[in-house]
């Protein structure tokens, strides 16, 4: 899957540093603070595109591009966090499926 944000890879402006290991000496990063700080990241984002929203609707800004930028951006993570959320989701009703 591509990562037009830069919010998935090994670098770049969003990259996302290892999260703390896993207690169990796995050496794979923590699911659930990766999860956090994904969250964390898509929620600053969409504050960014609010606070270029509102600095240009009252004069502060005047770069229209920027704005659209800062709001796709803002747009495109949260639809790719949304669909992570999705796969999940699935994954678990897939589990719940398996007999025992």
């Amino acid at each position: 899957m591509n990562d037009p944000v830069g919010l998935v890879g090994t670098g770049g402006a969003g990259y996302l540093p290892p999260a703390r290991a896993v207690n169990k000496g796995s050496q794979g990063p923590d699911f659930a603070q990766l999860l956090k700080d994904n969250l964390n990241q898509v929620n600053e984002l969409e504050r960014d595109a609010s606070r270029a929203v509102e600095d240009l609707v009252t004069g502060k800004r005047d770069d229209l591009e920027g704005v659209i930028l800062a709001t796709t951006k803002a747009d495109t993570a949260f639809k790719m966090l949304q669909s992570m959320r999705n796969k999940v989701m699935d994954a678990y009703e897939e589990v719940k499926q398996i007999r025992v």
